[in-house]
């Protein structure tokens, strides 16, 4: 038999996480976010739960051309925009619409020859400093583009660094405003973040980009969490226990033995590593659930195996349930920002980091 691992991707977890965005922004559309395939949760596999969405926003024109295969007729917003002179021509071919943020795309669509003007989304360097244009440079910008007979739309943007958190996105809203006063077109600026935290009379963003809360991450953890947010997992992570370990006190655990067994107790072998995805930095005390049950990982994430305390669970044992992050069988949920700060990171890199090797199914 195969071995006991798969990953689950839920598609009414994705239309219920974009309804919250919707919620949260009701005068918005809704861009659904599908860069780094989905955020590791596969585009063919996202797409029914994302059909909902009002535009699609995603990176390169691989990524493009596979929606459109799915029939997918809405927008398409490359968020880097094109990176080279003959990206234009697939984005004449497909339809997309694509950020400028820099001169060097101002002077490619220059002597790009189409038959259909382009939408272009005109970034604002606000504070990230990043991508963008400076504030002082946009109107020029803006000037130069307006002035082509390659586009047809041109549209606003913006990219908050700290939505997430106590600075906020008071600052670079008003950089923002500041330097788009008075110029036409939509507006998009708000994130995740800004979406669920900030939405209200003083932000006005025509569409909004949700990111990680369609994929069931708070985007503001440990300060909120989903339930706070009423988002749910989209991706559930399991395997099952291969074997079963009698340890006394004294007992090490794995490589290293960084875990030393204060009293006697049982230990499950879970056919599930860092080389499946998991983080190999997750330390003991890393929450699992077995069976359902909350339990914990013990001693050090090998390649193959992760080691989880069985006590709290004492009738589990061969073939049992481990839910590594997501849901599990009898609807008990292990939010994976858990997962991700027992590992100093964001539930995004566990996402992105599921291994090929890992089979995937898709549930409704």
């Amino acid at each position: 038999m195969p071995r006991p691992i798969l990953a689950t991707i839920h598609t009414q977890a994705l239309r219920h996480n974009l309804e919250i965005c919707r919620r949260a922004a009701p005068d918005a559309r809704i861009w659904a976010v599908v860069k780094a395939n989905a955020y590791g949760h596969g585009i063919e596999r996202a797409f029914e739960g994302l059909r909902g969405a009002d535009g699609i926003a995603l990176l390169d024109l691989e990524e493009a051309q596979r929606v459109r295969n799915l029939g997918w007729r809405g927008p398409i917003l490359l968020l880097e925009g094109v990176f080279e002179q003959r990206d234009l021509e697939l984005c004449s071919r497909l339809g997309l619409w694509h950020t400028v943020h820099c001169q060097e795309q101002i002077d490619m669509l220059a002597i790009h020859k189409t038959n259909e003007p382009h939408r272009v989304f005109l970034k604002v360097n606000s504070g990230m400093n990043r991508l963008g244009f400076q504030p002082e440079q946009v109107r020029s910008a803006w000037t130069r583009l307006n002035a082509l007979p390659q586009v047809d739309e041109i549209s606003l943007m913006t990219h908050f660094s700290d939505a997430d958190g106590p600075k906020g996105i008071a600052g670079q809203m008003a950089v923002f405003k500041q330097a788009t006063d008075d110029l036409p077109g939509e507006r998009t600026v708000s994130n995740s973040a800004a979406t669920l935290r900030h939405s209200g009379p003083g932000l006005v963003s025509d569409w909004v980009r949700a990111g990680i809360a369609t994929y069931g991450s708070a985007p503001d953890y440990p300060e909120h969490d989903i339930a706070h947010w009423g988002l749910q997992p989209t991706m559930t992570l399991a395997a099952k226990i291969i074997a079963t370990r009698a340890l006394s006190a004294g007992n090490t655990v794995g490589y290293g033995s960084t875990f030393v067994a204060d009293k006697p107790m049982r230990i499950g072998v879970v056919a599930c590593g860092y080389a499946d995805g998991y983080p190999r930095i997750c330390p003991t005390g890393t929450p699992v659930l077995i069976n359902g049950v909350r339990s914990r990982v013990v001693g050090r994430v090998s390649m193959d195996m992760i080691t989880v305390d069985l006590d709290p669970v004492p009738q589990a044992g061969m073939g049992s349930e481990v839910t590594l992050w997501g849901r599990a069988a009898n609807g008990a949920v292990l939010p994976i920002d858990e997962i991700a700060a027992a590992a100093g990171t964001v539930g995004y890199e566990l996402m992105c980091a599921l291994a090929q090797r890992v089979p995937v199914v898709v549930a409704d």
